[in-house]
């Protein structure tokens, strides 16, 4: 990975997880860095950018002081990505508001123009990018 897509990345992992970037932007901003898709993982508290190049870059994820609910609630968890399509929902409460429902972590693929939200038992939710 080459130091100008890594610095678009950390750059990115910083102000999303101040809440500065909307969704949208992070995705733009990721494509121009030559990112593939990143997965979340809320249980190791780490995302992770995978580029084409087969590098990857593991990032330290500051999380909320809320437990991963058990059940997995696909409707609440849509109505947090909702309010985060919006912009009324920012980074740090989506991640409050999607482990409350039962959300242990999610990929973006952003190639394939759609996120992968997971739950403890396998369930998931696919969600296609806005048009």
């Amino acid at each position: 990975m080459n130091t100008a897509s890594q610095e678009i990345i950390l750059k990115v992992f910083r102000e999303s997880s101040e809440g500065r970037l909307h969704f949208g932007t992070v995705v733009g901003l990721l494509m121009q860095a030559g990112v593939e898709s990143y997965a979340v993982d809320y249980r190791t508290g780490k995302t992770t950018y995978y580029p084409p190049d087969g590098e990857t870059l593991s990032l330290d994820l500051e999380m909320p002081d809320v437990a991963i609910a058990d059940a997995f609630d696909s409707d609440a968890l849509k109505a947090a990505i909702r309010g985060s399509q919006q912009g009324v929902v920012q980074y740090p409460e989506f991640k409050r508001l999607s482990r409350e429902a039962g959300c242990v972590g999610y990929t973006v693929w952003i190639q394939g123009r759609h996120v992968t939200y997971f739950g403890r038992r396998g369930e998931t939710h696919v969600e296609r990018f806005p048009s």
